[in-house]
């Protein structure tokens, strides 16, 4: 699995420089209108939303049918992902009427992820995103949202019981302490189950996941001489973005419910950690993406890497300390994303426009400015538009949950209800 997310790039030397100057901007460019206080609650364009979403829904259906060949890669790409985004629909109030269709496609769409994990690993038990603790997870919430009690502890009980399996501080030889497949996905996970389920959080469990991820990134940053107290490796790269490196590493110990207070001396460390991030972002208000890129220009304003993931760590951090200095970065990274976020690259959330659309939802639960919620329904317009439509590029896995329209359709559902919206399993509030 986690050959989909090698890095595909290396430092550049000149000649890439000069390529990367003058190659086309990766976005298009944003001419459509910024917030002139408008009356936002009228300009909710709900037919619209529902008509777009209800046409993903029909396109998925009709290309990605729920066998055993499309179960495989976890959320990210696989038919589970799929059945995530009939779960993140049920819930949204003013789809009530097709809840109960919604949970039963969810649990067909589960069937295939059941399959492909028979031939998983160990070591892909406890991956979140990519591996069969995401699937466990999110079959435990659809069974609880169905009333089969039963299945959904089943399930829960498995998920706890994969987490054993982390506590081996390198129990990946690839890094152990990333979103996708280690212990920040596992934690993160673990938070969103609980919700969703309205269970307790075993909290001493993740607490010792807590404090292997600290002492994991605080031995590696010894060893590597890093200026940051925290860092860490996925594939020998020093990731800092939302979807392998330091930022939703940084994001799932701060989310943990009274972890930071029992341990002062942790939470001097992951502090320290987020204000180093802090002060690499740029001008623009984006961030590199790696630490060998420190310095450099990024025009990747993306999810995956970049502001438009930053921003959750950022968010978390203002609610947790109240400084203005993360508010002020969440801010930067929104007017960015506005001027460079309509991507060429497709309509997703991992590295697409719903992806970037998200971040202005999560700036309108924070500060419900109107402004931001006008921009987040401009994103959705946007790519319905035949500029978008002709031009944006097909993704590889075009109706996943991170790379296709399966998200597109959480983002749409997200905006019909956007006071409880939230990117997939990144609840900051």
């Amino acid at each position: 699995m986690s050959r989909i997310f090698r890095r595909l790039f290396s430092k550049l030397d000149s000649s890439d420089l000069l390529r990367r100057k003058m190659a086309p901007p990766r976005y298009f460019p944003n001419t459509m209108p910024d917030y002139e206080g408008q009356d936002i609650d009228t300009q909710l364009p709900q037919g619209f939303l529902l008509k777009f979403m209800e046409k993903i829904i029909k396109d998925i259906e009709k290309a990605i049918k729920p066998i055993d060949r499309n179960g495989n890669d976890g959320l990210y790409l696989g038919t589970a992902g799929i059945s995530y985004m009939y779960y993140h629909l049920s819930k949204i109030p003013n789809l009530n009427e097709h809840r109960n269709r919604f949970l039963t496609k969810a649990v067909e769409y589960l069937a295939p992820a059941f399959n492909a994990m028979r031939n998983s690993s160990q070591r892909d038990v406890p991956s979140f995103i990519l591996g069969n603790s995401g699937v466990y997870a999110v079959a435990s919430a659809i069974y609880r949202a169905m009333g089969d009690t039963n299945q959904s502890e089943n399930f829960r009980k498995m998920y706890h019981d994969a987490g054993n399996i982390c506590k081996d501080m390198q129990f990946l030889n690839c890094g152990s302490d990333e979103l996708f497949v280690g212990r920040a996905g596992y934690v993160l996970g673990a938070l969103w189950l609980a919700k969703e389920t309205n269970t307790e959080l075993p909290k001493n469990e993740i607490f010792i996941l807590c404090n292997v991820m600290v002492e994991s990134g605080r031995k590696y940053a010894q060893r590597r001489s890093c200026p940051c107290p925290l860092m860490y490796s996925y594939y020998q790269v020093e990731y800092l973005g939302a979807a392998h490196g330091l930022c939703t590493i940084l994001q799932a110990i701060l989310s943990v419910p009274g972890y930071l207070d029992l341990n002062p001396a942790h939470a001097k460390e992951v502090k320290a950690s987020v204000d180093y991030l802090l002060s690499l972002q740029d001008r623009d208000g984006n961030f590199p993406c790696a630490s060998d890129e420190i310095g450099s220009h990024s025009e990747l304003v993306h999810w995956c890497h970049g502001a438009a993931g930053m921003i959750y760590l950022m968010a978390k951090a203002y609610l947790v300390w109240r400084e203005e200095k993360y508010l002020r970065s969440c801010e930067k990274m929104g007017d960015l994303i506005w001027a460079k976020g309509l991507l060429k690259k497709g309509p997703g959330i991992c590295h697409g426009v719903a992806g970037n659309g998200y971040a202005f939802l999560l700036l309108y639960r924070l500060t419900e400015q109107p402004k931001h919620l006008h921009r987040a329904v401009s994103f959705a317009k946007f790519m319905q538009t035949k500029q978008f439509v002709n031009q944006a590029r097909t993704p590889d896995n075009p109706f996943s949950l991170y790379e296709g329209i399966a998200g597109t359709a959480c983002f749409l559902g997200d905006l019909l209800c956007p006071q409880q919206a939230v990117f997939p399993f990144s609840d900051v509030f």
